[in-house]
């Protein structure tokens, strides 16, 4: 009898340590990224990213080169109809492209030359949201009117539709300080 017992006990014992294992690996795996790491935060948007297309890299070089050419005109195939665009300076536009396009145009014909570097561009991929992004680093020099000469670093993550086209511009920057020269 004091065997049956002693047998008995030892199985509830390891079914509850087996129970609390299992309640410990959902808790990590909550935590645990794609590659497999387990992480002290819960991403809310999502980490779960995989290389993206790399023809969306071309795209936002495009977008780069009018910028800096001071010509937007040609870029509004590019753009969804409505574009998400959160700036630099903590602004936001929402809207139709061929308003938010024209007063890109406006911000930009305020500068008699910009020369954008760029440090790193690489596609990515949201494979839980099944959403495209590109996110470029680099650095913006650029002259006004006036004749003062400015440098920002930048970073910027944009956002792809379904059919390829931009419809999000999320901007960061911090001055250069001395600015660049050209």
């Amino acid at each position: 009898m004091q065997k049956i017992l002693i047998a008995v006990a030892a199985v509830v014992l390891f079914s509850c340590h087996g129970e609390d294992k299992k309640a410990d690996d959902t808790k990590s795996a909550e935590k645990t990224t794609a590659v497999g790491a387990t992480l002290p935060y819960t991403a809310t948007y999502s980490s779960k990213f995989e290389m993206g297309d790399a023809k969306q890299v071309e795209t936002i070089l495009k977008l780069w080169k009018s910028w800096d050419d001071g010509n937007l005109a040609g870029d509004s195939s590019l753009f969804a109809d409505t574009i998400h665009m959160y700036t630099r300076d903590g602004s936001a536009m929402d809207g139709l492209s061929d308003s938010i396009n024209a007063g890109a145009q406006q911000f930009r014909n305020m500068f008699t030359t910009v020369k954008s570097t760029v440090h790193a561009i690489f596609p990515v991929k949201s494979t839980d949201k099944n959403e495209n992004w590109v996110c470029v680093w680099g650095t913006e020099v650029s002259t006004d009117k006036q004749g003062k000469v400015d440098s920002i670093g930048l970073q910027e993550t944009w956002r792809f539709t379904k059919d390829g086209k931009v419809d999000m511009l999320l901007q960061y920057a911090r001055p250069l300080v001395p600015p660049a020269q050209k």
